[in-house]
């Protein structure tokens, strides 16, 4: 099991209407296709928003992103909403919990 920690960089002024659309749209969405969000966080700059998604393996991932990412729903519906309001440039660091950890 591993986790996918994705930081992204929304555009000045968007960043309550990112997380109403992540927490509206994408999440659910993204649920329904398998996905496990761990946790969903937003920055106290206003432009850094921060979210965890966890994986079984990685044939695990892969078949969740192809069933998320390929879908029409991803590439008509959501993805030209996700350009409007964040930066492409996207932060993803693969993390393994520790022993100890309470999201392990």
């Amino acid at each position: 099991m591993f986790y996918e920690l994705r930081r992204y960089k929304i555009n000045d002024g968007k960043m309550d209407e990112w997380v109403e659309f992540m927490e509206g749209t994408i999440i659910p969405f993204q649920v329904s296709k398998g996905m496990v969000i761990a946790g969903s966080f937003r920055g106290e700059d206003e432009t850094t928003y921060v979210w965890m998604r966890r994986f079984a393996s990685e044939a695990d991932r892969e078949q969740q992103y192809a069933d998320v990412y390929q879908s029409d729903t991803w590439r008509n519906d959501i993805a030209p909403r996700v350009a409007e309001l964040m930066q492409p440039d996207i932060e993803v660091t693969r993390i393994v919990p520790t022993p100890h950890s309470v999201i392990s």
